[in-house]
């Protein structure tokens, strides 16, 4: 896929949907002064052209009841790219993990997962690890208290970001 340019304008747009992806196209549109049919066709490009990967509600886990979140290090008895892909397409599939990382050095991977409860934690241990022979050793850090939580991820603030590297040397 030909990487796509984006300019400065496209960067604000992400910058703005990133905060508040419920954000009417009309008042984006108001925001960085263009037209509702430039705006609307900007992030329609955005979305197609993969910058934009999902718009997801986020809900405080306060109003959800009592939750476990467990921050675990795994580590495998084989690091073959074979094994590694296995392990990784076995945790991602399970709907617990939130988020997972390979990690290097340490553990092979840093998963963050989310139950409802210590026997949830122990099934999601029993699915993912205990039935899996490659794993070597699982160490979980349960939290107590969350003090920040940001899905954001920082954007360049001008146009010579990560797209015009990628489109330069795709040339």
């Amino acid at each position: 896929m030909k990487s796509q340019v984006i300019d400065s304008v496209d960067w604000q747009l992400l910058g703005a949907l990133q905060d508040d992806a419920s954000q009417s196209n009309q008042s984006l549109a108001e925001r960085f002064g263009l037209s509702t049919a430039t705006c609307l066709r900007r992030v329609r490009r955005l979305r197609e052209g993969g910058w934009i990967v999902r718009e997801a509600a986020v809900l405080d886990p306060d109003r959800l009841g009592a939750l476990l979140t467990a921050v675990i290090e795994v580590s495998l008895d084989r690091q073959d790219a074979a094994a590694l892909e296995a392990f990784e397409l076995r945790v991602v599939a399970d709907e617990a993990v939130q988020q997972c990382y390979r990690v290097s050095p340490g553990p092979d991977f840093v998963l963050i997962a989310t139950v409802r409860d210590m026997p949830g934690y122990q099934a999601l241990a029993q699915r993912l690890f205990t039935a899996d022979a490659n794993v070597r050793n699982v160490k979980a850090f349960f939290s107590v208290k969350r003090a920040k939580f940001d899905p954001r991820v920082p954007l360049p603030t001008t146009s010579s970001g990560p797209s015009a590297a990628a489109s330069s040397s795709q040339s």
